[in-house]
């Protein structure tokens, strides 16, 4: 009995790696159909023909700058770079850097990418980017991959949680890092465990991000899922987000985001900011969140800016969102300071107008559900509530709002009763 049961453990181990396998395989294979590519004069390159060794403990990086620089360089219409499934590629910080002659580059992560776990390997470096593409226009990063950060030696350190650490670091290596790329998407990838920022797109336009998970553990710090800065026409949907920080927050200098069906949680929620801390102006507009599940987040829909700022924050929709044991479902937080009660008030702020809260509903874990905590020098203008339903997650409670110096309506049935003014 004994042995037909490891013989049958034995053949279910087979099978589910054949699953696998023939799950890649068809992903591979419907890519390049779905995606015209071999239709178009396209060429295959594989990172292990440039010396790359898929044995998570050499260090490929030198081989996929080589492949790298191989695609850039081609005449071509379309160039696939393949990182080559079951195998694991240790990659020290590295820059793939463009323009490109190649009209498209399809970077095929079918493996695994793995970070160095210590903190050492960036001593002379920039300890704020691991894996960065500059300057590159047409980039499809895709795959049935991983790129792991495996960020704890540097969690170990942080000084949010270990203030008192000689040696302590604040600022940790971003695991992506899109900078100045143009009509590119990042799809499919599943990305784990970052140092810091698992996602940053800057000074890019025309980019997507669709169907990637992200994940890091609930109290890993500053793991933002994806951060967006001085950047435009954005987009991110189909995706599940959870870490430490923000599922996905927006800087300065943004125009045109729209995200739409995400599952985000645990986390600090959607964040536009924090905007305006060295006083700068600051420029964020038409953005829009929409279909987005929260799950046990600190916040939901999130805009927060520093007294000191000036600029502002306009056009911005939230809706059609769930709440599911949120401690702050809606909040605006213009007097926004990283140590509550430290910062003092002040004259100027960050104009906060025409932002809409539509089809809300769900649970909050705290008291008050909706806060709109606005300056009382830039009072917030032409916030519109409408058709919002907020309960307490704790049976037998109830929630309230509360506003300072908020102008703006309601619209239909808004609960907790809205307290903006006309």
């Amino acid at each position: 009995m004994k042995h037909l049961f490891a013989t049958a453990i034995k053949w279910s181990n087979v099978l589910i790696w054949l699953q696998a396998s023939c799950f890649a395989f068809i992903f591979l294979v419907s890519w390049l159909f779905s995606s015209n590519v071999l239709g178009r004069k396209s060429e295959v390159v594989d990172v292990l023909d440039f010396g790359a060794v898929g044995d998570a403990t050499a260090d490929s990086s030198q081989a996929f700058l080589k492949a790298w620089d191989f695609v850039c360089s081609r005449e071509t219409e379309n160039v696939i770079l393949i990182v080559p499934e079951n195998q694991t590629f240790l990659l020290h910080p590295v820059t793939f850097r463009g323009p490109c002659k190649a009209k498209e580059i399809n970077f095929l992560i079918m493996g695994r990418i793995v970070s160095p776990i210590s903190p050492k390997t960036w001593e002379v470096l920039d300890q704020g980017k691991w894996l960065t593409f500059s300057r590159v226009s047409g980039l499809r990063v895709k795959g049935s991959g991983e790129i792991n950060g495996r960020g704890w030696g540097w969690w170990n350190k942080s000084c949010r949680d270990h203030p008192g650490l000689v040696g302590c670091t604040s600022l940790a290596p971003t695991a992506v890092t899109f900078q100045s790329c143009k009509n590119s998407s990042l799809s499919r990838i599943r990305l784990i465990n970052s140092s810091q920022t698992h996602v940053l797109i800057r000074e890019s336009d025309n980019f997507m991000v669709r169907g990637v998970m992200i994940t890091a553990p609930e109290t890993s710090p500053n793991t933002d899922g994806i951060h967006i800065s001085s950047a435009s026409n954005i987009v991110v949907r189909n995706s599940i987000i959870g870490t430490g920080d923000d599922c996905v927050s927006i800087g300065d200098h943004t125009t045109n985001i729209d995200i739409s069906h995400v599952k985000c949680g645990p986390g600090h929620g959607i964040s536009i900011g924090s905007l305006g801390r060295s006083g700068n102006f600051v420029q964020v507009q038409n953005i829009r969140v929409s279909r987005v599940a929260f799950k046990g987040t600190t916040n939901g829909a999130r805009i927060k800016t520093w007294q000191a700022g000036r600029g502002y924050v306009r056009g911005v929709t939230f809706e059609n969102l769930s709440f599911n044991k949120v401690k702050n479902p809606i909040i605006i937080d213009q007097n926004y300071c990283d140590v509550r009660g430290a910062c003092k008030e002040l004259q100027t702020g960050v104009q906060i107008r025409n932002v809409v809260y539509r089809n809300l509903w769900g649970t909050s874990s705290t008291d008050v559900a909706i806060t709109l905590n606005c300056s009382h020098s830039v009072s917030c203008k032409g916030l519109l509530l409408q058709s919002i339903r907020l309960t307490s997650g704790v049976i037998g409670k109830k929630v309230s709002s509360t506003c300072i110096n908020a102008y703006g309506a309601a619209i239909g049935v808004v609960h907790p009763a809205p307290c903006v003014h006309d």
